[in-house]
């Protein structure tokens, strides 16, 4: 009787009827006892399995590297022994030896070749292959030692599953011979066979205990639950100021307590997020979370110190690499502009493509901004070398920064509109630190005469006067200086800051 197999339009066919089955008897109602057990022993079930899985990956590993680390020992002690005999022609002798070693009660043979393949001597079971197929199938293990796996076939004790080491002899870096020695793996899938048995038993143990405390916990569980879901939905249609009132001196009342702080944390935190989405720097942020309810446009002029610094042909170099290694990139690199900022006083006023601007004595009144604003562009310049050293060893191309930085006095504020703002500073002083560092090569730090003759700023700077440029918009030609470093006596302390930045997470420290 020849039958035919199902087609493929039998099959849709058939799925219909059992959807409809299953909605039929499907019960409507499954109480949570049910779902619960049903969960931990999945839940249980997986656990156990995957450990075991751990388990015998790594027993498997272990006897693994025992083997091979004995048969590694025993084949380049066979090699040794066999050297001079082989040098000297001994085949009574090399008989003897390789005899030795197939008496031993772990070994089930071991052979002896000639430096060109030739079995010179031979002692228990070993492959049916010559020599140059064995180490062309074969692993290797060590420097000079390789393994190779195979099933041995004899009448009287039946297949058996073994491994052979193999190494070349060396006599003054010259080939003399091959030596090999055979072991069983029946002892490693014993090992394996009693630690799966013994991971079944126990996740059937630990299934059968996960039901029965399923069904008695989510019997206890299941009347103040429906409260709680009641709560989750109203939670989940924003009703924040939603709470539970009941009170319980249980794990239940321990649940709904957090429950009702998890609800006045979300009313807070949908309060915070409106505010955030505005605004970026975290001691702009601190202000707004003090008075949440006065937030609202306007500046006032105030005198601070912004830097502009970006990377040197980024346009080219983005390029020639994946998007994701750019992002990565430019992640990793304003990272430690940040956190070179955040050492100075620094706030990082907003990432525009591969530009990064920071304002100093912005928000925040800071004495000391123009020098900070400078020992902070020093040290981007001088960690940004650091970090390049070690592209350039690792075979990546170099990242060079252009900085600009001018000081005066600027517009800060809320600027935007009323349902979409943002904190930061505009002015001339702000467009003329920007066009500074467009007009900077790479590696250049980029100030105006002004800036660097100001009396607190030329004694503690390394500075050389660079040229007078022509900028668009303003009138007069502007002196500028390319700053070098900063002085003497504030490297050291650079330097240092620079190892913390690079070998753990930066502390705020300020000159």
């Amino acid at each position: 009787m020849i039958t035919r197999k199902p087609s493929v339009k039998h099959l849709q066919s058939l799925l219909p009827r059992i959807k409809r089955f299953f909605r039929q008897y499907r019960p409507a109602y499954i109480p949570i006892a049910y779902k619960l057990a049903f969960v931990l022993t999945v839940l249980i079930s997986t656990g156990m399995i995957l450990l075991g899985l751990v388990i015998v990956t790594n027993q498997t590993h272990l006897l693994q590297n025992q083997i091979n680390s004995f048969g590694q020992a025993s084949v380049s002690q066979l090699g040794e022994s066999s050297k001079e005999l082989i040098l000297s022609d001994d085949l009574l002798s090399l008989m003897v030896v390789t005899r030795n070693f197939g008496n031993n009660g772990n070994i089930l043979g071991s052979a002896v070749y000639s430096e060109k393949g030739k079995l010179l001597t031979t002692s228990g079971r070993i492959p049916g292959q010559d020599i140059i197929q064995l180490y062309a199938s074969s692993s290797q293990i060590a420097d000079r030692t390789y393994s190779v796996e195979w099933r041995d076939h004899s009448d009287e004790s039946g297949a058996i599953d073994a491994i052979s080491f193999l190494t070349p002899i060396y006599f003054n870096d010259v080939i003399a011979g091959h030596a090999m020695v055979t072991f069983s793996k029946a002892t490693m899938a014993q090992a394996l066979h009693d630690t799966v048995r013994t991971i079944t038993a126990t996740t059937f143990i630990m299934v059968l205990l996960g039901i029965i405390i399923a069904f008695v916990t989510g019997k206890r569980l299941s009347r103040p639950i429906h409260k709680l879901m009641d709560a989750s939905v109203a939670i989940g249609k924003g009703e924040y100021h939603h709470h539970i009132k009941e009170r319980r001196n249980d794990e239940i009342g321990f649940l709904t307590e957090a429950f009702n702080k998890m609800a006045t944390d979300l009313l807070e935190k949908s309060q915070v997020e409106n505010a955030f989405s505005r605004f970026v720097s975290t001691s702009v942020a601190k202000q707004i979370m003090s008075n949440l309810n006065h937030i609202q446009l306007g500046g006032k002029h105030v005198e601070g110190t912004v830097l502009f610094a970006d990377i040197v042909g980024f346009t080219s170099f983005s390029e020639n690499l994946p998007a994701n290694e750019v992002a990565d990139m430019l992640n990793e690199y304003f990272t430690y502009i940040s956190a070179a900022s955040t050492l100075y006083r620094g706030t990082i006023d907003k990432y525009m493509g591969d530009c990064a601007m920071v304002i100093f004595g912005v928000p925040e009144a800071d004495p000391e901004h123009k020098f900070h604003a400078l020992a902070c562009a020093v040290m981007i310049q001088k960690l940004v070398a650091r970090l390049n050293a070690v592209r350039v060893r690792d075979g990546k191309p170099a990242i060079h920064f252009r900085i600009g930085v001018n000081s005066g006095y600027m517009l800060a504020g809320n600027m935007g509109s009323a349902d979409r703002m943002q904190y930061t500073v505009v002015g001339d002083t702000v467009n003329l630190a920007s066009r500074l560092h467009t007009v900077a090569e790479k590696d250049q730090i980029i100030i105006t005469n002004l800036l660097y003759h100001d009396e607190d700023i030329q004694w503690r700077l390394i500075a050389k006067k660079f040229k007078s440029i022509k900028l668009r918009g303003i009138s007069e030609e502007v002196s500028t200086y390319i700053v070098h470093d900063v002085g003497s006596s504030y490297q050291a302390q650079i330097n240092a800051q620079i190892d913390d930045i690079l070998q753990q997470p930066p502390v705020s420290s300020v000159i």
